[in-house]
């Protein structure tokens, strides 16, 4: 009789195989486990993240030190020039006569004058990196589940956006900013004084403010700390003897052709790039910058104000029909401020590089509320660090080759405001799509 042969299931050591096999692929799967959390924790340690912060700063403090006139002019030419008027006993601007700005952005102008002539750019950019010291603090500090996410994503942000990211009086008005959208849905009433006071240095922030308005429901609170900040800055610039000076940046801004970074001047350098008559970069004198001519741009320079208005009106609207139908703080924060944000990119005729730097705040506070349950934010985030490098490699790096409309120059900004419509088409879709908490979300 023949001897019968054991199945592999009879085979007393196939159990054992199995078990070894399964026990390998746990502890496989529990190693990449156990390594993913422990990069998690790096990633979220304060001390590695403050070590980042210090790194990235260091790195664009350099750019700005090495780059000369290029990067940090404004800031040690111009306004170093005005501080330098004021204080020789000449005119101040914004109070002896209009000024490009509101009258606070002379505070952190001022300030740097503590370096005295030689050291002026070099406090700038020490008073800068203090300022967003404390933004990243009070980023981290809150201890959301997103705030890790977005901390390093503005610190991706601010290495691709480069040295303009401290070189300009925008940067003061960011991290201001930034701090009073975070603490808006908590501490409504500073929050609106802090984007009230960032308005007074650079206009743009008081969109922010009307987007507090529509978000939480603590808004009168918001309306009446923005409106006694106001008052107080309004009443120190007539003691000073402003008088209608106050407000004299509205027609400083009113004034002005299209700039040659603009969306709205891509155009006229294609125009400019195909050589033709009469379409070319100049540089303006009284505003102190690069503008574009050419058949046409008057009537579009003005009629970009009226684009800017009707697309914030457009986006406001969109607000408030999200509040009325119970959307919450945590859901309409990111989008609308977004929303409202990159309508003051693309339908302004200036379009300086660093206005960029002001898509860092509506995305900081996106990323963060998108752990609370508002929308995601992967897609704002990402195209908002790459029109930040696109950006970088306009100005500074190629700048001379935008004024001189070289046809590749003049594809990235191409690129640049594509990129920057879409991010405006996102938000007012999430805007448009965006459900309260008790319903479906499909954003």
């Amino acid at each position: 009789m023949p001897t019968p042969v054991p199945s592999a299931s009879a085979d007393p050591g196939a159990p054992a195989v199995r078990d070894a096999r399964s026990s390998g692929t746990r502890s496989g799967a529990d190693g990449r486990t156990a390594f993913v959390e422990r990069a998690r924790s790096l990633a979220a340690s304060p001390v590695v993240l403050g070590i980042a912060f210090v790194l990235v700063h260091a790195w664009l403090v350099r750019l700005n030190l090495v780059g000369g006139n290029r990067t940090l002019g404004d800031v040690d030419v111009v306004y170093r020039t005005w501080m330098q008027q004021g204080i020789g006993g000449g005119d101040w601007v914004g109070v002896d006569r209009p000024w490009v700005y509101p009258l606070l952005a002379a505070v952190p102008m001022l300030v740097a004058r503590l370096g005295g002539d030689s050291g002026y750019g070099a406090v700038w950019l020490v008073l800068v990196s203090l300022l967003n010291a404390g933004a990243f603090v009070v980023l981290v500090a809150r201890r959301r589940a997103g705030s890790v996410v977005a901390a390093w994503w503005w610190l991706a942000f601010l290495v691709a956006l480069g040295p303009i990211a401290l070189g300009r009086i925008d940067a003061v008005t960011v991290a201001v900013a930034l701090v009073g959208l975070l603490l808006v849905s908590t501490r409504p009433s500073l929050a609106s004084a802090l984007l009230t006071i960032a308005a007074w240095v650079k206009v743009w922030p008081a969109a922010l403010v009307v987007v507090a308005v529509l978000a939480v429901r603590r808004r009168v609170e918001v309306l009446v700390a923005a409106a006694v900040t106001s008052a107080v800055v309004v009443s120190i610039s007539l003691v000073l003897g402003s008088g209608w000076n106050v407000v004299g940046f509205v027609g400083q801004q009113a004034g002005r052709g299209l700039q040659v970074e603009s969306p709205a001047a891509v155009l006229w350098l294609w125009r400019a790039a195909a050589g033709v008559p009469g379409t070319f970069v100049y540089y303006d004198r009284e505003i102190l910058t690069y503008q574009i001519a050419g058949d046409g741009v008057g009537f579009a320079a003005k009629a970009m104000s009226l684009v800017m208005a009707a697309v914030v009106l457009g986006v406001v609207l969109l607000g408030l029909r999200a509040v009325r139908r119970g959307v919450t703080a945590t859901r309409l924060l990111g989008p609308l401020s977004l929303a409202v944000v990159v309508a003051l990119i693309v339908t302004n005729k200036v379009g300086s590089p660093q206005f960029v730097a002001w898509l860092a705040v509506p995305v900081v506070v996106g990323l963060v509320l998108a752990r609370s349950g508002g929308p995601r934010f992967v897609v704002p985030a990402v195209l908002a660090v790459v029109v930040a490098g696109l950006t970088q490699v306009v100005y500074p790096l190629e700048y001379d080759a935008l004024l001189a409309a070289r046809t590749d120059l003049v594809a990235v900004v191409t690129v640049r405001a594509v990129l920057e419509l879409g991010l405006l088409a996102w938000a007012v879709v999430t805007l448009w799509r965006v459900r309260p908490a008790h319903a479906r979300m499909d954003a």
